[in-house]
């Protein structure tokens, strides 16, 4: 079965000799980041420059990665120029050496505004860069990071395309790309980063996510579905293979309503 390399909407994880089930993020980040650092990783080619594009100059703005697994995308942000700036992360694997202006933080995206070292503070730029689909409670995460933008913020988000879920269990079921779209049934894969991880995955389709969006006092200022560059698909057509068929991302730029 074909595979993103973007962290996935888990629910759940084992080995096959036993692990923590509950526990996804803290098996798969290692082999997360190996995965994002190839060549061809759809995260170096599509997904992390589009994110880039939607978040324009941070020159000066303070930045929340949530869910930032190694640290990596908001040291960047840092080095460009980026105000004081927060990783969240699970699991805690970060490098010992970050850029002057960058604290990164262990910490549970589902208890957000219980993290040690958030309290009282606010940013011009939330991100959730593929990490939302580990909120045990979306709406709850969603407005632990609200009440967190400082005035004129937003929220940077992103979800696997649903399509991309629904036309996987159709193969695997024998059942149309409609019967998987609406289905609410949680379901279950090898991980493409560890084949001795399977995932348990929540479906979701977009109105779902629209809803969400909503309950946490936030709407939609624009969205975008990045592919590949021509040049990128001329030089890396088994990836491009990937898009036709399994679509990509969502990238969703959040704003607060007036009123809570």
């Amino acid at each position: 079965m074909a595979v993103s390399d973007g962290p996935q909407d888990t629910t759940s994880a084992h080995r096959a000799h036993g692990a923590d089930p509950s526990q996804p993020w803290l098996e798969l980040a290692p082999d997360y980041e190996r995965a994002r650092a190839k060549e061809d990783s759809l995260d170096r080619l599509v997904e992390w420059p589009a994110q880039r594009d939607v978040l324009g100059d941070v020159t000066g703005r303070s930045v929340l990665d949530v869910g930032c697994g190694n640290g990596g995308k908001v040291a960047e942000l840092v080095r460009d120029g980026a105000g004081a700036s927060v990783g969240v992360d699970i699991s805690g694997n970060f490098p010992s050496a970050q850029p002057p202006g960058l604290e990164l933080l262990q910490g549970d995206l589902s208890e957000l505004e219980s993290v040690p070292g958030l309290a009282g503070r606010t940013f011009d730029r939330i991100l959730f860069l593929q990490s939302f689909g580990y909120a045990k409670d979306p709406v709850r995460t969603l407005r632990a990071a609200r009440a967190m933008l400082a005035d004129d913020g937003f929220i940077l988000l992103t979800r696997t395309q649903p399509i991309r879920y629904a036309l996987e269990r159709a193969e695997m079921n024998g059942t149309s790309m409609g019967e998987e779209y609406f289905s609410t049934a949680p379901f279950s894969y090898v991980s493409g980063w560890n084949d001795e991880i399977a995932l348990t995955k929540r479906p979701y389709t977009i109105s779902d996510l629209i809803n969400v969006f909503s309950a946490a006092g936030l709407w939609i200022e624009s969205a975008a579905e990045p592919q590949l560059s021509e040049v990128h698909r001329r030089r890396y057509p088994h990836k491009q293979a990937w898009m036709n068929k399994y679509l990509g991302i969502v990238i969703f730029k959040l704003r607060p309503h007036s009123s809570p």
